[in-house]
């Protein structure tokens, strides 16, 4: 099963800033069609990808010579890079974004692969294109790479334009380039990593050459969650969910397909502070609000400082891990999110890296950096009731994301 993040516009949607009663009652037909049918969506999980091309022995006639990295904002690891340099060197292009859960569960496999083969060749260049703006920060991207631990060349592709270079539509994306400088293999989402680093190693003994590492050993894949045929009436994953408005109107008004945010006064209207009731009773697949929120391009944003947590986002998600991306301000200005499960605070055994408890109980986590939060890892796959509440006005968020493998 491949598993993969793909991108959206980098453009805004051309919407006018009101929308009439026309459009409203557009997002409700569509919301509630949504009940009816599951959203045909794939952002977050996909079947076995078709996607992967094998390496053939001999280069194929019809591989492409690789696109040079153009337009780079900044550099990790290394002080420049050019492709021409690396001439000789089998090149790994990855592409990926700090945020992206589907990208952080491949540093295991990139790590190894470039701990076991860089001194036979292998040159892995993480092409970091941003999601979000905040990703666009230097700073933020080397807290990332030195929390990830990732100590090959990184560059940042801050305007895309490398991306659209190699016409790229994916997060994580993987370009293979033989010593020649031809691509010979692509893969894009999760997955198929043995099969992947079989390839690197052919690449790199092309020609005679020979490498160090003996490859009897692979690592492991990391298994989904079997659902027992008892349960098999369980809602699929959720999808990955998006809080800002350019998202929810590109999928509302020109793919015509199920938006991510569910009260009917998001669209009416951008950035703008609006009170919204939660109903109280959810679906999968969406989000929903308490209190006063402001609807930024890629946000919402709590739009006040309150005393009870009386504001807050909910969701209703099916699988075995929750995050959710959020934005900070660094140690010296951090803020709290509750964090609920079922109307209950989040027990041990479901809590994610980043949950904390205080003295009463209560689960929490610490906003410090703008990244990702690693909120829910249940044992088994399901439906979770998720509630996150802050007092702050600086609580932002961007989207949420999801997992169904074996924690």
């Amino acid at each position: 099963m491949a598993v993969l993040c793909f991108a959206c516009s980098a453009q805004e949607s051309t919407l006018n800033e009101n929308v009439n009663q026309e459009a409203a009652d557009l997002i409700e037909s569509i919301i509630e069609e949504s009940v009816r049918a599951e959203p045909n969506e794939t952002e977050q999980q996909g079947n076995d990808s078709d996607e992967t091309s094998v390496t053939e022995v001999k280069r194929p006639a019809s591989a492409i010579y690789r696109p040079e990295l153009v337009d780079i904002s900044g550099y990790i690891n290394v002080d420049d890079l050019v492709l021409d340099d690396l001439e000789g060197k089998v090149i790994l292009i990855d592409f990926w974004t700090y945020t992206c859960i589907n990208c952080i569960r491949t540093f295991p496999y990139l790590n190894d692969w470039h701990e076991k083969y860089a001194a036979d060749g292998l040159v892995i260049v993480g092409v970091h294109t941003p999601e979000f703006e905040f990703e666009k920060i230097l700073s933020n991207v080397e807290i990332a790479a030195q929390e990830f631990g990732l100590e090959y060349p990184i560059v940042l592709d801050n305007d895309r334009a490398t991306w659209r270079n190699y016409q790229n539509q994916y997060w994580p994306a993987k370009y293979l380039i033989d010593r020649e400088g031809y691509v010979r293999y692509t893969h894009f989402g999760e997955g198929e990593y043995e099969e992947t680093e079989t390839v690197i190693r052919d690449l790199l003994q092309e020609g005679g050459n020979v490498i160090t590492e003996s490859g009897n050993t692979f690592l492991a894949q990391r298994p989904y969650v079997e659902i027992p045929e008892d349960q098999a009436e369980l809602e699929s994953q959720t999808r990955e969910l998006y809080a800002g408005t350019i998202r929810n109107y590109n999928a509302m008004f020109i793919a015509r397909r199920p938006p991510y945010v569910a009260h009917e006064q998001f669209y009416t209207q951008r950035d703008i502070d609006m009170e919204y009731t939660d109903p109280a009773i959810h679906r999968n697949h969406y989000i929903y609000l308490n209190g006063l929120w402001l609807n930024k391009r890629e946000s919402l944003k709590h739009s006040r400082d309150t005393n009870e947590y009386e504001d807050y986002v909910a969701i209703l998600f099916y699988g075995t891990s929750a995050n959710v991306v959020l934005t900070g301000f660094g140690e010296s200005n951090p803020y709290t999110v509750m964090v609920y499960l079922d109307d209950m605070p989040i027990k041990d055994e479901f809590a994610g890296e980043d949950i904390k408890w205080d003295s009463f109980g209560n689960s929490y986590i610490e906003v410090i950096d703008s990244r990702l939060y690693r909120l829910i890892k249940s044992p088994d796959y399901g439906g979770f009731e998720l509630k996150i509440s802050s007092n702050s006005e600086k609580f932002e968020l961007f989207a949420f994301t999801f997992g169904s493998f074996q924690n």
